[in-house]
Parts: C-alpha cells; structure tokens; sequence
C-alpha cells in the first residue's frame, strides 16, 4: 500500500506504503526490530532504492542518448557510477546529479581531498513496518545440489514472516533538477565547473531558498518525476527471489496535493482487532483539518482490488459524496500513478514546482 502526498510548499510527494501478505526472510538488524512489533521490509535507504534505481536504469531513453548530459531532447536514466578508495573503506558516486537520475533524486556526499560536495536526498525514504503486529517464524532449509548419496546436506535457517506493510517517502518537488553551488554553511551540490556544463546543456542559473543554484529544464524536470511515479506503479525487488519472490508493487496509494511539507494521511490505515483496515471517517476528518493546506486537484485513492477484501467496495460507497463531488477519485494504484506521470510530462503540475516558501 502507498499512501503519498503531493507537497506544494516545499512541494513534496511524501510515500506512505504497504505490501500485503509479503513473505521474507529476517537479518539479525531486522529481528531487532521485530521485538518491538516493527519489522520493516527494507531497513535502510540504500536497499529501499535499489529497486527503484534498477528501474530507472531500464527506461532509458534512446540509444543516442546514453553518454551524453540530459538536454531537452536526451534524457539518459543511467545509473550513477561508484567510486571506492579499498582500504580506506571510502565509496561515493559521481556526485553528478544533472547526469544522473538516482544522485538526483537520492543524494550524495563526495569528500575528497581538497573538494567537499554533498546533496541530501530530495527522495526521502521511510522504513515499511508491519499495519499489524506479527511475530516472525523460524524456517529450516538445506543444501544438497550434486551431493553424492548418502552425503550429509548443509542446513541452514531463516526467519519468515508474512503481513501487510506501510512506510512513507517524501519527495521535495521545488529540489528536483535544482543543485546549489553555494550554501550559507551548507555543503554544495555541484562545483562550478559542473554548473558551467550543466547549463551549457541547458539548465539556468536561479536561486532556491535563498541558495544560489543551477536549474535543469522544465521538460527534464518534468522527465523525471514522471519515471519516479511510473517506477513506483511497476517497483519490483526483494532477498531471495528463486525462494521468496512476490508480487512488490503498491495495493493502495493515497495521493493528496498539499501546501505544506507534513502528510496527513498516514493514519487512514491501522489495525483493528488484528487485521489491516482503512478508516473512511480518519480521511475525513484529516482532510477537513488540512483543508488549508490542500492544492487544486482530487485526492487520488488508488486500490487494487481484492485487496482487503470487499473494503474497496464499501469504501466506495462510504466515500460517495466525495467522489461525485471530483473531491476523491478511485482507482487502480497503476492506473493512478500512471496518469499523474502523464500529467507531470504535459506539464499540468508545473506550478508545483514552484517554492512558495522562497
């Protein structure tokens, strides 16, 4: 399930998400958590973005386009290569964000000798935890292949656990294609040099709360964060995938575009007498307290159905007036983000990348 809001000021697209009935195996970082009833699918950013970033990677744009910098006409979603320093136990990517889309989107933070660049993560990832405590079980498997007869396997162990998790993500939309070249005791983005073929490319000189900056063009801008919502509606990863592979796309989607940078929306789903259930009546009171703060434009409830059972439907009828008042719109999670991304590249939204807080 994913629960997203799009922020206007800073605008933002903030994730809440859960995946029902996912089955994966624990690390001993994980199994800590699980003592307190929080077991998260994925435990770190750099793991939560893998699967994202391999998506990225597949929708490149034309063959002529690899190897070049993003113009208005080339776009290439090539991963940003790392660079390791061995004993020094140092890795760091290209630190070039008008190139690459992951160090864009995700950040960096290249330390070198005699330069210092860093862009913290304009895609803000929350940990996914379970709606509904769930203890973990302890599974045993063996290791045979191409063992003569009679050979003892080697047996090993993992834990197992299968529930329906939720975590939030937060994209500040003002920052995407936008990187400081200076910063009032902040460290920058990108060093001159950079910004001077990046705008030899295109992009302009502005400022961005009170930071002064370089910005890619609008349609590169617009690019991106159309390929962040399509790979959210086709995301796909997990440990194990020969044993423990599954469906990872979003069941339910929650979008509402908002002024400010706090989502609302994370406590529409909870847990009643150990099951997962939505909660029309928080949406509605949630909504009414945020209604200053909500932009043009319907929330977007995307639902996939069967899950939850027939709460989709009953959802639908106890949110009729909403939806025939164009003030909620239902659908399918793929059909949603699909159609937002479209929107994003005929620039419907470009407004939202405005700061309003500048």
């Amino acid at each position: 399930m994913l629960l997203a809001s799009v922020w206007r000021s800073p605008n933002s697209l903030a994730v809440f998400w859960t995946k029902a009935r996912v089955t994966v195996a624990l690390t001993p970082a994980q199994r800590a958590l699980s003592d307190f009833a929080c077991i998260p699918l994925w435990a770190s950013l750099a793991s939560v973005s893998s699967p994202l970033v391999a998506c990225f990677q597949s929708a490149a744009a034309s063959p002529s386009c690899r190897g070049r910098p993003p113009t208005g006409r080339c776009s290439p979603w090539r991963r940003a290569p790392f660079v390791g320093k061995g004993a020094k136990q140092q890795a760091y990517t290209a630190g070039r964000p008008d190139r690459h889309l992951d160090d864009d989107l995700f950040g960096y933070m290249v330390a070198v000798k005699k330069e210092s660049y860093q862009r913290d993560t304009v895609l803000a990832t929350g940990t996914l935890v379970s709606v509904v405590p769930q203890r973990p079980t302890l599974d045993f498997g063996t290791m045979s292949r191409d063992f003569p007869a009679g050979e003892h396997p080697v047996i090993h162990s993992h834990e197992l656990y299968s529930a329906t998790l939720a975590g939030d993500l937060l994209l500040d939309l003002p920052r995407v294609g936008v990187f400081e070249t200076d910063g009032n005791g902040l460290r920058v983005a990108i060093s001159q040099d950079v910004a001077e073929e990046a705008k030899t490319s295109g992009a302009e000189e502005t400022t961005l709360r009170g930071t002064a900056a370089v910005r890619l063009p609008v349609g590169e801008r617009r690019r991106r964060i159309a390929t962040l919502l399509r790979t959210l509606a086709a995301v796909r990863g997990g440990a194990k995938k020969a044993q423990h592979y599954g469906d990872r796309t979003p069941s339910l989607v929650l979008l509402a575009p908002l002024k400010g940078g706090v989502n609302p929306l994370t406590r529409v789903v909870g847990g009643r007498d150990g099951k997962t259930v939505f909660l029309p009546d928080v949406l509605r009171e949630e909504l009414a307290a945020w209604s200053d703060e909500l932009e043009d434009g319907p929330v977007l409830l995307g639902w996939a159905p069967g899950f939850l059972g027939d709460q989709r439907e009953q959802i639908r009828r106890e949110l009729k007036d909403l939806i025939d008042e164009n003030r909620l719109v239902l659908d399918h999670p793929r059909v949603l983000l699909k159609r937002l991304a479209g929107e994003f590249e005929r620039g419907e939204h470009d407004t939202w990348f405005e700061d309003s807080a500048a």
